[in-house]
């Protein structure tokens, strides 16, 4: 069966974007799935993804083939400084809050109802088992799985080796498999 529209929209692009425009407007949904799923709040994802495009304009001038590492390494610092302020402020504070309800809204074009509710489930349950891995882990299966990007790309985007990327990744998907098998 093939599928038309997925959820998760491949990284790989067969041609460079004419400009860094065009490559942040094609970056912007997965970013934000990622950006989502590292700190569990839609308005805080939101200004990750934003503040990491504002960041890549002053790179206009390097070559095309460096914007995707580039980028999210600059997400991905971002969304780790958050993390860092919103530890502090809930552990000084505020109360510790619970997302887990907390559902991430965007519409399936293609299938029914019942496989849409299917997909939602999936989803979610994949979500709260990401939630679960620690952040290095969860980086490492983002980068490479979801977002499709070679082994070489995420350990620039992570700042590790390309070693260390696999490591992470194969514990990722070891703990992944456990929890999702689990929940079934």
């Amino acid at each position: 069966m093939l599928v038309t529209s997925s959820p998760i929209a491949p990284a790989a692009e067969t041609a460079p974007p004419a400009s860094l425009d065009a490559f942040l407007a094609g970056i912007g949904p997965r970013a934000f799935r990622f950006a989502e799923a590292g700190l569990r709040q839609r308005e805080d994802a939101l200004d990750a993804v934003q503040d990491a495009m504002e960041r890549m304009l002053g790179y206009r001038g390097q070559p095309a083939s460096e914007w995707t590492p580039l980028f999210w390494s600059i997400l991905r610092r971002r969304i780790i400084d958050l993390q860092r302020r919103r530890s502090f402020r809930l552990r000084f504070w505020a109360p510790a809050q619970d997302d887990e309800d907390a559902s991430i809204d965007w519409a399936d074009d293609g299938p029914g109802p019942a496989q849409r509710h299917e997909q939602r489930e999936d989803y979610e349950r994949l979500v709260r088992a990401l939630r679960q891995l620690p952040a290095r882990q969860r980086e490492a299966f983002s980068l490479r799985v979801l977002q499709e990007l070679d082994v070489a790309t995420t350990a620039r985007a992570m700042g590790c080796s390309e070693g260390s990327v696999k490591t992470h990744l194969s514990r990722a998907r070891d703990a992944l498999q456990k929890q999702l098998e689990a929940t079934r």
